[in-house]
């Protein structure tokens, strides 16, 4: 079972999506299990079950994990292919965000169609990669930082955009034969928690106790 994996397909979106294929697939997350096993937890008959079941693994979201006897019955027994599932903009290609049509460092919604630009490109990476049987080099960094002041969290930045920037133009080499183009994307976000919003906050920009949410060159 993977870790992760990246919904791709509309259709496939559609099926996870389902409220009941959902809870199915959390069920077969913990671990292997029939449709007769299953039917008691979500509250449905077996053959509706089977009827969800199939669904999903037409789509590659659930798996034979095998058959067992009971009585004069075979039990097939599904597990999900994944431990947890994101779904790809690819999936809304038509209505996918595009960071290159509006760029504003200070602005959430740009953020997050950076976010979306980087499921994408890095789900089509696994899944290329997967099918090559080769690994996928990326790196990424996670951290939080709590800022005496928003003079500080300025001056973070400032150093921030600077430092990377250095490293940019220090190991850039456009014109290196057998070079690979790599992308890299720092993000800096407030922490999600149960304290209520900062009432001073724009509510379109990152402007409330950031997070350097990530650092991470993908080889794009």
């Amino acid at each position: 079972m993977l870790d992760v994996t990246v919904i791709e397909d509309p259709q496939a979106a559609a099926v996870s999506l389902d409220p009941i294929r959902a809870r199915l697939l959390a069920e077969l997350a913990a671990g292997p299990a029939s449709a007769a096993m299953l039917a008691g937890k979500v509250g449905l008959p077996r053959q509706k079950v089977n009827y969800h079941l199939k669904a999903l693994e037409r789509h590659g979201l659930v798996e034979l994990a095998g058959e067992r006897r009971k009585g004069n019955v075979t039990e097939r027994l599904m597990r999900a292919t994944a431990a947890s599932y994101v779904i790809s903009p690819l999936a809304l290609a038509a209505v996918q965000p595009d960071p290159d049509r509006f760029r504003d460092q200070l602005s959430a919604r740009w953020l997050l169609a950076l976010g979306a630009r980087l499921v994408r490109d890095v789900g089509s990476l696994i899944t290329g990669a997967a099918k090559a049987r080769k690994r996928l080099a990326t790196y990424a960094l996670d951290g939080e930082v709590r800022f005496a002041s928003p003079a500080d969290r300025a001056a973070f930045i400032q150093e921030l955009t600077a430092g990377v920037g250095a490293l940019i133009r220090k190991y850039d080499a456009p014109d290196a034969e057998g070079g690979r183009d790599h992308r890299i994307v720092v993000a800096v976000h407030p922490t999600v928690g149960p304290q209520a919003p900062d009432p001073r906050a724009d509510d379109d920009r990152a402007v409330s106790s950031p997070r350097p949410a990530s650092l991470g060159p993908t080889g794009l």
